[in-house]
């Protein structure tokens, strides 16, 4: 009786373990069943640029993939070439999501005038009259042209396909302005450094009297802009000049001003 008892558990364990086994099988397939499935609806976005609306319509299809047309543009591509797309290339994406486009309208057709030698408002009345814009203004010195000139411009004149409405200029700021390093003018009498000014064509400087024991009178005690500083046409130079005690400051006189330019050419290390 005892024997047969432990056959039979013996039996019912070897059962429930095969149940257990095939148990554990069909849950594998299962799994593998729903990541094959997942899978599956999942592709990569292929690149559209450059391929007409037809083709790519086309290859989005193969792939169970849509296209939805969000925008035109002009650009160098022929007519209806993708432009740009989204999702980008190589993303990947569910079955049936739609990739956005825009499509080419081809190069705009415009007649481009030509804007060298004409002043920059001329040039943006110009291109506004030929329905165009004005695009990225570049400055640059130059010594044999007038300033605010236009000497370049991108697109070239006269070129009737163009990817954009904006026309970009270079502009001329001129002959580059001449600059100095101040020089050390301590004990130099004052209507000596002012000559020198109005020959270097400065500013005449503001002279101040101060009382300095032991200094010559007239000659300057202390300078601004420093020793070592560049100055231009347009810099403001102060002079304190040795005065004796009680003394009233000189109005100071001015000489040959210029259009401030805001930039130096070269920097002689010393006035002649």
């Amino acid at each position: 009786m005892p024997s047969e008892f432990v056959e039979r558990v013996r039996r019912l364990g070897r059962f429930f373990l095969l149940l257990f086994v095939l148990g554990a099988a069909a849950f594998l397939s299962a799994i593998t069943a729903m990541r094959i499935a997942i899978e599956g609806r999942v592709e990569v976005m292929p690149n559209l640029v450059g391929q007409s609306y037809t083709k790519a319509d086309a290859t989005l299809h193969a792939k169970k993939l849509g296209v939805m047309v969000a925008d035109h543009a002009y650009s160098e591509l022929p007519i209806d070439e993708v432009v740009r797309q989204s999702p980008p290339p190589g993303t990947q994406v569910k079955v049936g999501q739609m990739a956005q486009v825009v499509l080419s309208l081809g190069p705009q057709m415009a007649h481009l005038p030509n804007l060298i030698d004409q002043s920059l408002p001329a040039a943006r009345l110009q291109l506004l009259n030929n329905g165009l814009q004005l695009g990225e203004v570049s400055y640059i010195y130059s010594s044999g042209e007038p300033k605010n000139l236009i000497l370049q411009q991108d697109p070239l004149p006269g070129n009737e396909h163009i990817a954009g409405p904006r026309v970009s200029v270079l502009v001329s700021l001129g002959p580059r302005p001449v600059a100095y390093l101040m020089p050390h003018l301590t004990g130099v009498p004052v209507k000596q450094v002012q000559k020198r000014l109005a020959a270097a064509g400065l500013k005449a400087a503001t002279v101040v009297p101060v009382v300095e024991a032991g200094a010559t009178t007239d000659t300057v005690v202390g300078q601004t802009p420093a020793p070592g500083a560049r100055v231009g046409p347009e810099t403001q130079i102060t002079l304190q000049v040795a005065s004796p005690p009680g003394t009233a400051a000189p109005a100071p006189t001015q000489n040959g001003e210029s259009e401030p330019d805001g930039s130096y050419a070269r920097m002689p290390n010393r006035w002649q």
